[in-house]
């Protein structure tokens, strides 16, 4: 143990920050983001991420925008296990015959008022994959969906803006 602690020490960090021009954007859109969620929500927004049958390119990115270079938490937006605490439903992959239970399941659990918002090229319309014997097509085939991040994949600050505005469009509470 000792050693791999004085490997860790001797090595460093070695990560390297994100190009300025992309942490300008994501700031950007991040302190936008922010802001609404404060105006709309009076806390944070609370996300249930849900894979409908992708291929998990998507969800390499949403991981990413929760990673510390881009660290959506500091603007307000967290990650929940359960659609019951959700705000916001994040689906990716086009819904396979064995997901659209499921994520109807997660959509009728998830409190009103409730946004959706469907991620990447598959999210959207079934992307290549389409609607076949194993898949439905897109997350709107199967529920309502409020926002669409096309993308295969989309890039974090695509997804940030998606969420704005997802949020932005938000009825408030009634």
């Amino acid at each position: 143990m000792i050693r791999i602690l004085r490997q860790i020490f001797r090595t460093g960090i070695v990560t390297e920050p994100l190009p300025p021009e992309i942490e300008a954007g994501i700031l950007q859109v991040g302190e936008r983001l922010e802001e609404t969620i404060r105006k709309r929500f009076r806390r944070s927004l609370t996300i249930r991420q849900v894979d409908a049958g992708s291929c998990n390119g998507c969800e390499l990115e949403i991981h990413a925008i929760n990673n510390s270079f881009y660290n959506c938490e500091r603007f307000g937006v967290h990650f929940t296990a359960s659609p019951r605490f959700a705000d916001m439903l994040l689906v990716t992959g086009p819904v396979s015959r064995n997901m659209e239970v499921a994520l109807k399941r997660t959509y009728d659990a998830t409190p009103f008022p409730k946004l959706v918002v469907a991620v990447g090229d598959c999210g959207c319309n079934g992307g290549i994959f389409g609607e076949s014997y194993a898949t439905l097509g897109g997350v709107d085939s199967v529920i309502p969906v409020d926002v669409l991040v096309p993308g295969c994949p989309p890039p974090p600050l695509a997804l940030l803006s998606g969420i704005l505005t997802a949020v932005d469009g938000y009825p408030g509470k009634k």
